[in-house]
């Protein structure tokens, strides 16, 4: 199976910045979606941001889309999430996750369609 850590979580406060780093354990993402998704307290789970690995596009949820910036590393075994102008409201449990997606196009922002997910790590913005 495929073992995700997630670094880079924190408390910062509003307006600051955060970056986060899904790295793969013995894993290289060649043509999978790679997938930072985030749980409120009460909410549910929600997309935030996706990458597929394959052709590097990229999709955002719109409450992040101009603040929050996923990429890949050179090597392949990292993707990270840069967020800027962080607010209240993005205070969440960030997890990232893969697969490779049928159809992915379509389903890449749905939490449900994915296999293998990280621990998670937390941001709290005050």
């Amino acid at each position: 199976d495929v073992q995700l850590v997630e670094s880079g979580g924190g408390s910062v406060q509003a307006g600051g910045s955060l970056r986060l780093s899904c790295t793969a354990s013995e894993y290289t993402f060649s043509g999978d979606c790679v997938g930072w998704f985030r749980q409120a307290p009460g909410r549910e789970r929600e997309g935030v941001a996706v990458l597929h690995t394959g052709s590097g596009s990229t999709v955002y949820a719109d409450s992040v889309k101009g603040r929050f910036t996923i990429s890949q590393d050179n090597a392949k075994k990292t993707v990270s999430l840069q967020m800027n102008s962080l607010k209240a409201e993005d205070t969440a449990m960030y997890s990232c996750a893969t697969d490779d997606l049928y159809n992915w196009t379509v389903y890449r922002l749905e939490a449900a369609r994915y296999r293998y997910w990280g621990q998670g790590t937390q941001v709290t913005v005050s």
